[in-house]
């Protein structure tokens, strides 16, 4: 791609470039703490464009040869991002929270109970821990939920109370909008709803912060309304790949849990929590075609479930952490299609009251919706 070009970028294909291609930075200890491994958006960096904030890859491999450059403050403490060394405007880091710097009761970091995703997102792994995660043969292959908690940055169990603790102060402190709590699936048919019922009420009990919970289907459909109850207000369901093969090859463990069974309990938490306020996680770029994907998208969308699809990062410490991310013209031909799809069915991310559409930092699939007329 030509520099001229490259300056022409529309938002939407810039932010799904940064995303394809993650930045290298002149100091990347500035800002917002980015994380090594871990659940979520690990080895990324929160970075503000055009009013729109979006989750970098930084310390993935790709990043290191990426053609994106984000530079150091000015004097008045303006920064500028470039790209094969030609300008491409102002961006900024959110700051480092302020709740950071607190300790529970109990004497643990905040940081460790929860940490900033995008903007004014609390997110937290209520467990650190999986059943597969310890078995290469049924563990998801991109997953480095382990990573983090063996380097001590976080604690395996959150409990009710610290999280509630942590949630009131990051909504005094820092202006949380929104949280999401996700668990690595426990031994036990509820897949961890059960822990994420009792996180969310103790949390909804403290302050009043729309929560979103994931976890994998559970056993009984009756969760949906005991999680509803307890204050959750959207849930996810994350599939991560849309076909079989993939699936088998991706996520051994997590694959045997048949897409029968994730589109039942989509069926029967969409009348519980309303159309938009269920949704999926889709991860391109892991073998799925786009028409795969998009044709997945078309069904879920038919039901009220939310595709949130994102790129393919590599996290370090896991088996694909040298597998490519996927081309921003492979995204771009998803994330068009996908974003009229969610605008003609009234079921955009701004419509979504909690949780990873909502925030939209890991894709450029918001800002591709806000391009299309409703």
């Amino acid at each position: 791609m030509s520099q001229t070009m490259t300056r022409s970028l529309p938002t939407a294909q810039l932010l799904n470039e940064l995303q394809s291609f993650g930045a290298r930075m002149t100091d990347p200890t500035a800002g917002a703490a980015s994380r090594l491994g871990g659940a979520g958006p690990s080895d990324h960096k929160a970075i503000t464009i055009d009013g729109v904030t979006i989750m970098v890859p930084v310390h993935t491999q790709p990043a290191a040869a990426s053609p994106y450059l984000v530079g150091s403050p000015d004097a008045h403490g303006a920064r500028r991002i470039s790209r094969n060394g030609v300008d491409m405007g102002a961006i900024s880091l959110p700051a480092r929270p302020r709740f950071y710097d607190l300790t529970t009761a109990d004497g643990i970091q905040y940081s460790k109970i929860a940490v900033l995703h995008g903007a004014d997102v609390l997110a937290t792994t209520v467990l650190q821990s999986c059943v597969r995660y310890q078995s290469r043969e049924k563990t998801c292959q991109f997953c480095a939920i382990g990573e983090s908690l063996a380097a001590g940055r976080t604690i395996e169990r959150k409990t009710p109370a610290q999280l509630a603790e942590v949630a009131k102060a990051a909504v005094e402190l820092d202006g949380v909008k929104h949280m999401v709590m996700t668990t690595g699936t426990p031994p036990g048919k509820d897949r961890g709803a059960a822990i994420l019922a009792e996180s969310a009420a103790a949390v909804k009990a403290a302050v009043d912060l729309p929560i979103q919970a994931q976890c994998e289907p559970p056993d009984d459909d009756a969760w949906f309304g005991r999680l509803k109850e307890s204050g959750v207000d959207a849930l996810g369901m994350h599939l991560e790949a849309v076909t079989p093969e993939v699936r088998a090859r991706i996520m051994p463990g997590k694959a045997q849990v048949p897409l029968e069974r994730y589109f039942s309990a989509f069926e029967a938490a969409v009348p519980v929590f309303g159309r938009g306020q269920v949704s999926t996680y889709i991860l391109a770029g892991l073998g799925d075609t786009a028409e795969a994907i998009l044709d997945m998208a078309a069904r879920l969308v038919a039901i009220g479930v939310y595709p949130f699809v994102v790129p393919f990062v590599p996290v370090s410490g896991t088996p694909l952490a040298g597998h490519p991310s996927p081309a921003p013209d492979f995204m771009h031909g998803i994330l068009g299609p996908l974003a009229r799809m969610l605008v003609q069915a009234g079921m955009t991310a701004e419509t979504v009251k909690a949780g990873c559409a909502k925030c939209g930092a890991c894709s450029a699939l918001s800002t591709y919706e806000r391009r299309i007329p409703a």
